[in-house]
């Protein structure tokens, strides 16, 4: 399996099918939203363009199985697994926000060996394989070199369904208010990661999320010099919902304020 041009070709459909959605927002309207819960929506765009990858992705490595958003129900293969999300930020995309993404990785077991992030609105494509550095439209891109929280500028995304650990999350927040440069709230998961792997953001947090919003993500943290852990400092932030990404020297204080509020 040559990993490289699996990449390529993988950022190639992702380009296509960014066209497809990016045609679709200048007609698209309210009339056409989905509910799946509450304050969970989808359209026939994510839809669609989750069918335009699954089926060129399947042509692309006939063995593979997915772990797809739109449809739980696709076979997973006992090797190798396509984790993903043809429209992470759905909800900006609603409201013409223009910051959403289509997320791929690819898994090799419990490993993830690829990773694309494409910013549909301005073309930006975040990727890596195995044993490649991180890239971001062919530049090489890394985790930033800041170790202190206080001149960090950190990137988080709000719970829409579970509310469980609410009143931990915005005491949190309103510590890192005051003690870190800022907190931002752009509305895709999987680009919040991206932008840590190209040092935009010394850090990440959210609890809730999916594999199909972190997988990508999270893989281009670890390729350019990062950390990615879960919220107890374990690696199970794939399926466990909870997820930090970390330019890997702040992890360790974030880290423990984090827990102290979490009472982990």
């Amino acid at each position: 399996m040559n990993l490289k041009t699996i990449t390529f070709q993988t950022i190639n459909l992702s380009r296509a099918v960014g066209k497809f959605i990016k045609s679709e927002s200048l007609k698209f309207s309210s009339s056409d939203i989905e509910f799946k819960g509450l304050h969970d929506m989808v359209t026939y765009v994510d839809k669609q363009a989750e069918k335009m990858i699954i089926s060129e992705l399947s042509e692309l490595l006939p063995e593979a199985g997915f772990i797809a958003e739109e449809d739980p129900g696709l076979k997973r293969a006992d090797r190798f697994n396509w984790i993903v999300d043809p429209l992470d930020g759905t909800t900006n995309f609603i409201h013409s926000i223009p910051f959403y993404s289509i997320s791929i990785a690819l898994n090799d077991g419990d490993k993830t060996i690829m990773g694309i992030v494409y910013e549909i609105s301005s073309g930006e494509c975040f990727y890596s394989w195995k044993g490649a550095p991180a890239f971001l439209n062919k530049k090489e891109i890394k985790v930033t070199e800041q170790s202190d929280l206080n001149h960090s500028l950190l990137a988080t995304g709000f719970p829409y369904y579970d509310y469980s650990l609410l009143d931990n999350y915005l005491d949190l927040f309103k510590d890192l208010m005051q003690t870190t440069r800022g907190v931002r709230r752009l509305g895709s998961a999987a680009l919040d990661l991206a932008y840590v792997a190209a040092g935009r953001f010394e850090l990440f947090y959210e609890y809730g999320l999916n594999p199909w919003d972190v997988a990508a993500g999270a893989f281009l943290v670890g390729q350019a010099g990062g950390k990615v852990t879960d919220f107890r400092g374990g690696d199970d932030y794939l399926f466990g919902k909870q997820i930090i990404a970390s330019n890997k020297l702040t992890h360790h204080d974030f880290s423990a304020k984090l827990q102290s509020y979490f009472n982990i």
